[in-house]
């Protein structure tokens, strides 16, 4: 911009601004406080993320600990409107699961305490028949009757008990069982592998592993039991030289009660518990077993999920009422009632 001016002398007075260019944008100014700006939002977004993520992390956890039949703390009703709400829901999901499983453990005790009285009067009113064929027939079927009765309560006895979950070497804990069952004399081989960490509850799950390996020598003359790790699982093998068993009743043979021998002698059929004992147990832990026929006999398979991300929290606790629902259990039937080890393939 220039300015003229004619003086009064005659002469001319010239001026002239010139404003500097600017820079372009880019400047090391422009760039530092963009830069503290985008470090600020980088920071202030990652508290946010965690404070989200965070609860739906303790939220994964607790469900996977849940579905593996853990008892776990009440998650804290914290956080965004939407994560609390879920935490609460959550919360509540897990209070009406054990109502409903101590409801239904003291039914049973209830409904076992309750058919004590009637069978011991059928016991002493079939003492009084004349016929000693009928005599001996009520009787059997009667003992028969408290026989189930009695292991449907030891059953429900043990389910009410809760055991802690803890970290064992699962590969020992499997020789070891079957190393007593070959000091019992049983037929029953091992095959060393590798040193497996699993977090389970190992009383239960030596439990399942006895039925298997019991029914295989029951029915199949010896076992073979493995312990490999999958890619995405821990697999128990339990194998035997047996018959095998119908496809259309490999399903049928885990519903309580339900035998393949049909001589109904408990000394060569078992109750009939003890696969659904079995499978309970293990999907208590979030597997399943599997029956496949080989080329001779069956094979039994116990599939745990591999916990990849290591063991969950210790969190366990006492289940709420479980104290209560094995007490009134023990009251219901004598504590000397043997729980059923084994079933029918």
């Amino acid at each position: 911009m220039g300015l003229a001016v004619q003086l009064a002398n005659g002469a001319w007075l010239n001026t002239a601004f010139a404003k500097p260019a600017q820079d372009g944008f880019w400047t090391s100014k422009s760039t530092l406080a963009l830069g503290l700006s985008a470090l600020s939002l980088s920071i202030i977004a990652v508290f946010a993320a965690r404070g989200i993520a965070q609860p739906l992390r303790r939220l994964a956890v607790a469900a996977e600990a849940l579905g593996r039949g853990q008892e776990i703390v009440p998650l804290p009703e914290t956080g965004p409107d939407d994560i609390r709400r879920t935490a609460e829901a959550f919360n509540r999901m897990q209070a009406r699961l054990h109502r409903f499983v101590d409801d239904r453990t003291r039914m049973l005790a209830a409904i076992g305490h309750d058919l004590r009285t009637p069978l011991t009067s059928l016991r002493l009113r079939a003492e009084f028949v004349p016929d000693g064929d009928v005599r001996e027939k009520m009787l059997s079927t009667i003992s028969e009757i408290q026989t189930m009765t009695e292991a449907t309560l030891a059953f429900a006895r043990e389910d009410a008990t809760a055991e802690s979950t803890r970290t064992v070497d699962l590969s020992a804990l499997v020789e070891s069982l079957c190393d007593d069952l070959a000091e019992l004399g049983y037929d029953i081989s091992f095959s060393e592998g590798q040193k497996i960490s699993y977090s389970c509850r190992p009383d239960a799950l030596r439990r399942a592993c006895r039925n298997l390996v019991e029914n295989a020598i029951r029915y199949g003359e010896r076992a073979r039991v493995s312990v490999e790790r999958q890619a995405d699982s821990v697999e128990i093998t339990v194998s035997d030289d047996g018959p095998g068993i119908p496809d259309s009743a490999k399903e049928q043979v885990f519903t309580p009660f339900f035998r393949m021998e049909n001589s109904r002698n408990r000394e060569t059929g078992g109750v009939g518990l003890g696969l659904s004992i079995a499978r309970t147990i293990v999907r208590h832990h979030g597997g399943d077993i599997v029956l496949s026929n080989k080329q001779k006999g069956l094979q039994a398979t116990i599939s745990l999920p591999a916990l990849d991300g290591g063991p969950p929290p210790p969190i366990s606790r006492p289940v709420a009422g479980a104290r209560d629902v094995a007490s009134a259990l023990e009251k219901a039937g004598p504590s000397s009632v043997a729980t059923p080890t084994a079933a029918t393939h």
